[in-house]
């Protein structure tokens, strides 16, 4: 018989895995209203204007690195994110302007227990809050489970990161604890949250993005008719 855990699902030596998964690599992932592709240095100018200089500063608040004050300071980061391949980060673009608006990564990627995870996401404040945002993060997870078939999609996040954590459970990703002292950035101690989404879970929460992307999902001034988690049900 076999055996489950605490939430139903099978867990054990009755359980047959297939790994390791594949590696990510860089790809192109297309929406409606985005397209993720590859960060290169040819995104710099438009992510600076964006994301950059003091009236931008507080979007770096929780990330390891920034802010930056001049774009020559944000292309030397960016030549070494660029070439990276954990973190491996895309470019986010507005489909209708062909403006870069912010940035995204896959990182900690565990192929050999297929775990990986999302993070350092970088949304200008032109990107907050739209359906844009919430594509990306649809497309992303998408294809860590569609097409790379990972078992285990974790978010983690400062612990004073209220926005994080919010976006984190609206998105479905199961809150799981807080790691206490887990790391040290910008020279202080870092609680860090966990949340993760799981295969078992990607079902219902693939669905719940498909019902709440769905143009008839919005009104004519572009709002939505529901929350993602009522589509989710």
């Amino acid at each position: 018989m076999t055996r489950v855990n605490e939430y139903g699902q099978p867990v054990g030596e009755d359980v047959t895995l297939e790994l390791p998964r594949p590696r990510p690599g860089p790809v192109v992932l297309e929406g409606r209203h985005v397209r993720l592709e590859p960060l290169s240095m040819a995104h710099a100018g438009p992510l600076f204007a964006q994301t950059g200089g003091a009236e931008n500063a507080a979007l770096w608040t929780y990330m390891p690195q920034g802010p930056f004050a001049t774009r020559a300071a944000l292309e030397a980061w960016m030549e070494t994110a660029v070439d990276s391949r954990d973190p491996l980060f895309s470019a986010i673009i507005d489909r209708a302007t062909g403006r870069p608006l912010g940035f995204a990564s896959y990182l900690r990627i565990a192929p050999e227990v297929g775990c990986i995870e999302v993070g350092f996401i970088m949304f200008s404040k032109a990107l907050q809050g739209t359906v844009h945002a919430t594509e990306t993060m649809a497309l992303m997870m998408s294809h860590v489970f569609d097409t790379l078939g990972y078992r285990r999609y974790e978010w983690k996040c400062d612990a004073l990161n209220a926005p994080s954590r919010r976006a984190a459970e609206r998105l479905g990703f199961r809150y799981e604890g807080i790691f206490r002292q887990a790391t040290v950035y910008k020279g202080r101690n870092r609680d860090t949250a966990w949340f993760a989404a799981t295969d078992r879970d990607w079902p219902v929460l693939k669905a719940g993005f498909d019902a709440w992307l769905d143009p008839a999902n919005f009104d004519a001034e572009g709002r939505q008719i529901r929350g993602l988690a009522d589509c989710r049900g």
